[in-house]
């Protein structure tokens, strides 16, 4: 009798260990992130004694005997007045890593005219500077410098595009000629213009101010800022999103389309806005899978 009821306890503290591991976020599975400044000194276009965010890497290496030496940057949502690092963020990164990817959350600066000479390029000079952080360190993280690649979520889906789309631009003065061209692009419901007909407003107010001139609005709207440069993408949307229309979306994989740039658009029916990896029991759940399949298709895993 004792041995059995003592068989019964060590299942059950057994059971219960499982269920604890199983509570675990597979973020604290992989361990604890390694945080890097994106600039060593001076922040460029910084007003001097100003508040704001500092930009930093959050850095989570592939497990050792799973990397595939692909590097993705990743640019949480949050209409560029705050950043959804969880969600968009950390939990993307813990995905990545699972299918052998090394994932550096970006929390890049918030647009703001108190802490900025020139708002609108701030975030994009910290997306600049992190890919070319990547590329630099290659090496150091066993990263193939040739597959580094950008996803952005909404707002940070900006960001993304406008990496991909304004890598060549000179919006600070490098530390040496390390390129910033992403190698593909992920884009997760992404604002990608600044056109008021589709556009999100608040993130184009937000980072081009409440009235912005033309110019401005046609430079920052990436469907219009697309070259043979421009990298390959792989693009989710809702049709329901009510937030950050399909539309958006659509315009950038035309502009794609039109100069033969490989691309895939996933619109699924619904799911809204802001759902991050999916954990509904809707079509858009599924497209992290979509994603790990381009991603293997094009040679990424």
């Amino acid at each position: 009798m004792n041995a059995i009821r003592i068989s019964i306890l060590n299942h059950t503290i057994h059971s219960i260990i499982l269920c604890l591991l199983m509570a675990i976020p597979m973020s604290s599975m992989l361990g604890q992130p390694t945080t890097l400044p994106i600039w060593e000194h001076a922040i460029p276009g910084s007003i001097t004694a100003s508040g704001g965010n500092i930009p930093t890497l959050d850095l989570y290496p592939a497990p050792g005997d799973q990397t595939n030496k692909t590097a993705i940057v990743i640019c949480p949502g949050g209409g560029y007045a705050n950043l959804a690092t969880d969600h968009e963020g950390s939990q993307v990164a813990a995905w990545l890593n699972s299918i052998g990817i090394t994932a550096l959350v970006l929390k890049y600066r918030l647009p703001s005219d108190a802490t900025m000479l020139n708002k609108s390029i701030g975030p994009l000079q910290d997306a600049q500077e992190a890919l070319r952080i990547v590329r630099r360190h290659a090496n150091d993280w066993r990263i193939d410098p040739h597959k580094i690649g950008i996803m952005g979520f909404s707002a940070g889906g900006h960001l993304a595009a406008t990496a991909s789309t304004h890598f060549d631009e000179v919006v600070y003065k490098p530390a040496d000629s390390t390129s910033a061209r992403p190698d593909f692009s992920i884009l997760i419901y992404p604002v990608i213009s600044m056109d008021g007909e589709i556009t999100h407003l608040g993130s184009r107010n937000n980072l081009l101010g409440e009235h912005p001139s033309a110019e401005l609005i046609r430079h920052f709207s990436n469907e219009r800022s697309v070259t043979g440069g421009t990298p390959t993408a792989f693009i989710v949307h809702s049709a329901d999103d009510d937030v950050v229309p399909v539309q958006n979306s659509i315009a950038y994989m035309t502009a794609l389309t039109k100069l033969h740039i490989p691309c895939e658009l996933h619109v699924y029916q619904s799911g809204g806005h802001g759902f991050g990896l999916g954990k509904s029991k809707g079509t858009e759940s599924t497209w992290p899978e979509s994603c790990r399949k381009w991603l293997q298709a094009n040679g990424l895993l």
